[in-house]
């Protein structure tokens, strides 16, 4: 039940928003085994004076850079997240050509009573 926030700059057009969703689901089913149907997925696009990514760490991103952050049940392993961020540096370069250094994911792990997905009850716990 992953729950995804992503934060760019505004400007792109439609299919590249698009291919980020189908990338990040891609990965997310690929890495993290979540089932089909599972999206649960907002893009914010900000003005450039709303949104501000340094290079810190060693990393020189562009103004292409897309802030991922990914809620997931604290089930996760180090490996699955591992794999997840690899296999979404290479589905978002694929299409829509982001470049890897541009791509920053951010996990948090939630237990499951942390989740109400509706009818106001907590399914999973």
């Amino acid at each position: 039940m992953p729950l995804l926030h992503i934060s760019m700059r505004a400007g792109k057009p439609d299919a590249y928003r698009q291919a980020i969703l189908d990338g990040l689901y891609r990965a997310m089913r690929e890495a993290l085994n979540v089932p089909e149907g599972d999206e649960f997925m907002t893009i914010s696009e900000l003005s450039p004076a709303n949104f501000r990514c340094g290079n810190a760490y060693g990393v020189e991103r562009s103004d292409d850079a897309v802030l991922v952050q990914i809620t997931v049940f604290a089930s996760r392993t180090a490996e699955q997240k591992k794999a997840l961020y690899r296999r979404i540096v290479d589905l978002l370069g694929d299409n829509p050509g982001i470049r890897p250094a541009d791509v920053f994911v951010n996990v948090l792990d939630a237990p499951a009573e942390n989740w109400s997905v509706g009818h106001g009850i907590t399914q999973f716990a």
